[in-house]
């Protein structure tokens, strides 16, 4: 198992509005300056925030799977398709965007803060399928929470959201010093953010434990045999994504 710890002035930056919105980009587009440029079919990994709110006009998609979830504020959604949705805290809004659409994302509410996450299905397949959108609310989720550990399932396990990429995300709560353990399926990569706290990932084979801060992205592989990873939270407590992917994908992914 490899485990890369890449912190927060390694990831890319970005802005919209003006500067009203902010970005830290565990994932960069390929033209932007960042450490990680893809982990398999997880093409782009945007974590957003603004004050008081801010406009991002209408704008293209085309073929990606593009998801954005909120964790704070409340997030509007306008598209060519029709749509007009608005998700708060602990909701998403999914676009396959398949032959294409245009949408527009305006944010409101105080300290909004929330994800774009793209992820890539086979474009060349993708491309022909007419586009969609599905707005899921944070209580639609499966969430289970045991002995002070919260693993809310985003994608897979019961999750309402279905996509072409093979993809497993999960929005995980850890009160001070608790531990939550992670298998890694061979042939998969997991990519982590630490949104709040501090703690660290122990290798459970070598037993090599490594300190995690807020705002580290952590990129896992388990390389050719399945693996297990503890999280620790520290006094304060943690709050952490995970998203597992299969580390090559058996289609071309796009290398501009």
């Amino acid at each position: 198992m490899k485990i890369t710890i890449f912190a927060a002035d390694q990831q890319g930056t970005g802005e919209f509005d003006g500067g009203k919105i902010t970005e830290q980009k565990p994932i960069a587009f390929p033209h932007e300056h960042t450490a990680v440029k893809r982990v398999g079919p997880l093409f782009y990994w945007a974590w957003g925030f603004t004050k008081n709110g801010g406009l991002i006009p209408f704008h293209h998609h085309q073929a990606f799977e593009i998801m954005s979830y909120v964790i704070n504020g409340n997030v509007a959604h306008r598209d060519t398709l029709g749509t007009s949705s608005v998700v708060g805290p602990g909701g998403a809004q999914v676009m396959q965007t398949g032959t294409g659409m245009n949408h527009e994302e305006k944010s409101f509410g105080t300290d909004i803060e929330g994800f774009q996450i793209w992820f890539e299905p086979y474009l060349k397949e993708a491309v022909k399928m007419a586009p969609t959108y599905q707005e899921i609310m944070h209580d639609h989720f499966p969430i289970v929470e045991k002995e002070g550990i919260l693993v809310k399932s985003v994608i897979g396990e019961g999750s309402p959201i279905s996509l072409v990429t093979d993809v497993k995300m999960w929005d995980i709560s850890q009160k001070p010093s608790k531990n939550h353990t992670h298998t890694i399926p061979n042939g998969y990569s997991v990519a982590l953010l630490m949104i709040r706290g501090n703690g660290s990932i122990i290798d459970s084979t070598k037993g090599q434990i490594t300190p995690l801060h807020h705002k580290d992205f952590v990129v896992i592989d388990a390389e050719e045999i399945e693996s297990e990873v503890i999280f620790q939270s520290q006094d304060e407590g943690v709050r952490f994504i995970i998203i597992q992917v299969p580390t090559k994908v058996d289609y071309p992914l796009y290398d501009k």
